[in-house]
């Protein structure tokens, strides 16, 4: 499958633009369709608050909406002037994440920026990641908030631990990896045998299968038993240059992962270089 539609949120965010850039870049390099998307939420207000207060209450919220969706469609026509793609923006009312989920199904690939705790215009998207990852079907492209990323996809690290998440993204994840100028797939304390066993040769299976693809892959395998995967990869990714990990998310259960911790949350919360999720 070749990357033809690209999803990209677009918020009021401080790092909205750089996640505009990167892209925009990528649908550059696969001559995609770059969709932008800008959700016109309303506060949820009670009834019995509202009839106190008035219509001009909710008639200062549609404005305020509005003059955002407005701001974000300048910063995405802005970003996206000059580039030879083709583009459209989109600004529907509604909820955030049922938006985000719905409008991610029409396309190949999502992306959507890392939740900043600190950036007050990102506060009702904790969770955006998360359920575009789990509920869309689609692969999910997250961009870190710290830093400028105007190259994915010459040096990718795939993460591979033999699981059905870990197929899913790597198969997504094809048209980037068949353009890439080299691919590192890792993986991190291995198991030989079962149903995610990597054989005899951990990574040699699916570095083989992806060479046939024309990828210019190279297995490796690390083993550390006193380190998290989640530390592990972006060590690995920083070490070896990588601008852009391919990943599975949430193998076992997402409420597993936030009480116990696991890779997926972590990288969803550390990352430091773009990371693409497969579910």
């Amino acid at each position: 499958m070749a990357l033809k539609d690209i999803l990209v949120h677009v918020d009021s965010s401080h790092h909205c633009r750089a996640r505009l850039e990167a892209a925009t870049a990528l649908a550059v390099r696969h001559d995609a369709r770059l969709t932008g998307l800008f959700v016109r939420t309303m506060p949820h207000v009670p009834q019995f608050v509202m009839s106190q207060l008035g219509p001009e209450v909710t008639q200062a919220q549609r404005r305020f909406s509005q003059d955002a969706a407005d701001a974000a469609r300048r910063l995405f026509e802005e970003v996206v002037d000059g580039a030879a793609i083709t583009s459209e923006f989109r600004a529907p009312e509604g909820e955030l994440l049922d938006a985000l989920v719905l409008h991610a199904r029409y396309s190949d690939l999502v992306v959507v920026g890392q939740y900043d705790r600190h950036d007050d215009n990102m506060a009702d998207e904790r969770e955006a990641a998360d359920h575009v990852i789990m509920d869309s079907g689609r692969p999910v492209l997250v961009i870190p908030y710290a830093g400028h990323f105007p190259v994915i996809g010459d040096r990718v690290m795939v993460a591979w631990n033999a699981s059905r998440e870990a197929t899913r993204a790597v198969s997504d994840a094809l048209p980037i990896l068949q353009t890439a100028k080299e691919v590192d797939v890792v993986a991190v304390n291995p198991r030989r045998n079962g149903v995610n066993g990597h054989g005899d040769i951990p990574s040699a299976d699916i570095a083989g299968h992806l060479a046939r693809h024309g990828v210019n892959a190279v297995a490796e395998h690390v083993v550390a038993h006193d380190v998290d995967v989640g530390n592990m990869l972006l060590s690995r990714a920083s070490d070896t240059g990588a601008d852009l990990i391919v990943m599975g998310a949430y193998g076992r259960s997402r409420l597993r992962e936030l009480v116990l911790g696991g890779a997926t949350w972590h990288m969803l919360n550390h990352m430091t270089v773009p990371v693409l999720m497969g579910h």
